[in-house]
């Protein structure tokens, strides 16, 4: 039996049937005010019926002011819990793991959304966003780990915090980005503190079997891979985590910086000490052959577009681990019979999904 469809233990809470898991994928399903849609309801469980060991929502935002697309998913509210609690359950009864990530897009947030400047670690031109006062840095702390309490109550085993692209804690740990001059700025301790004690604040806060993951980015949005590499080799041998979400974009390639290059990002993460900590990656894992090749090298796989494309692609490897998925661009009544929604195929042709999409199919899409 290939390594992949073997089930993995963690530190904290269940056992994984197998080593897949679902990407934390924006999908612009969901209602305004952060209640979860039907839509969502419907995209996630499916993937969860089609044999995910774990499945991980979209990422969703910790406080209104957070907001980084249309239609994002909250967790910010108690409002928010009726819709979290459906999902929990439907997600644990098909036997897979439960897991809200967690999100602040800062910066990135953008100002139509939010009705407001977006916040950031430090005053930031370009995108007109102002600097967080002290106070509310320990504000946003609180409000990560308030939406770990929530998460929790709703019934999910574990939260991951989204540390990467460019949001707002990928904004503290940048050098570029954070230039603040209190304890949360200047060198790679301070501009990772609020994401330690974000993760001091869970595991106070929660019980002792919650899960826990953190994503991080490797390089780009201002991060050098030598400061994510040492975090990250931080993060795992701390014992507070359960599993580290490393998002390498494609994880077979160099790195960008010419020091670090003669070997895969993959193998730079995978060379590092990992204690209780399961690794796994995302980026560029597309085919059941790219999903062997890097599980030789970390704990688990996570799907995006593959996942987008087969809603059981764990089930379809399980039987034939040399199927063929289909290449995009895809129908969009092919993309519907996966799970999607219309806004959310009319998000995917932003990426070339969609095949034919042009303005009379969108027109059509925001009308179904």
């Amino acid at each position: 039996m290939s390594k992949i469809l073997t089930s993995l233990d963690f530190s904290r809470g269940p056992e994984m049937k197998n080593r897949f898991m679902l990407a934390p994928l924006t999908n612009s399903q969901s209602h305004e005010d952060g209640i979860m849609s039907d839509e969502e309801f419907h995209w996630l469980t499916m993937r969860a019926k089609g044999g995910f060991g774990l499945t991980m929502t979209c990422a969703s935002h910790i406080q209104a002011i957070g907001k980084g697309f249309p239609g994002q998913m909250g967790v910010f509210s108690d409002d928010h819990l009726v819709g979290l609690t459906r999902l929990a359950e439907e997600i644990n009864r098909l036997d897979s793991i439960s897991i809200v990530q967690l999100h602040h897009a800062g910066m990135r947030s953008p100002k139509e959304l939010i009705g407001e400047d977006p916040v950031c670690p430090s005053d930031n031109e370009e995108f007109s966003a102002r600097a967080l006062s002290l106070d509310e840095v320990k504000t946003l702390r609180d409000d990560f780990i308030a939406g770990a309490v929530r998460s929790e109550k709703a019934g999910f085993h574990g939260v991951e915090l989204h540390g990467a692209h460019g949001y707002i804690i990928c904004q503290f740990l940048s050098d570029e980005v954070n230039l603040r001059e209190d304890e949360y700025g200047g060198d790679l301790e301070g501009r990772s503190r609020l994401l330690k004690e974000i993760i001091d604040g869970i595991r106070s806060e929660c019980s002792e079997d919650f899960m826990l993951g953190v994503r991080l980015s490797s390089e780009r949005f201002g991060i050098k891979l030598g400061e994510s590499k040492a975090l990250a080799q931080d993060l795992m041998v701390s014992g507070n985590l359960d599993f580290l979400d490393m998002s390498l974009w494609n994880c077979f390639n160099e790195p960008q910086e010419e020091e670090f290059k003669g070997k895969s990002l993959i193998k730079h993460f995978a060379e590092l000490e990992r204690g209780n900590t399961r690794l796994g990656v995302a980026g560029n894992i597309r085919t059941p052959q790219d999903a062997v090749k890097a599980i030789d090298d970390v704990d688990w796989v996570m799907l995006g577009r593959a996942a987008i494309l087969n809603h059981d692609f764990p089930k379809l490897f399980e039987a034939d681990p040399g199927f063929e998925p289909p290449t995009i661009p895809v129908s969009a009544e092919y993309l519907a019979k996966e799970g999607l929604s219309p806004k959310f195929i009319n998000y995917m042709s932003n990426w070339g999904f969609v095949e034919g999409y042009d303005d009379k199919m969108k027109e059509a899409l925001k009308k179904a």
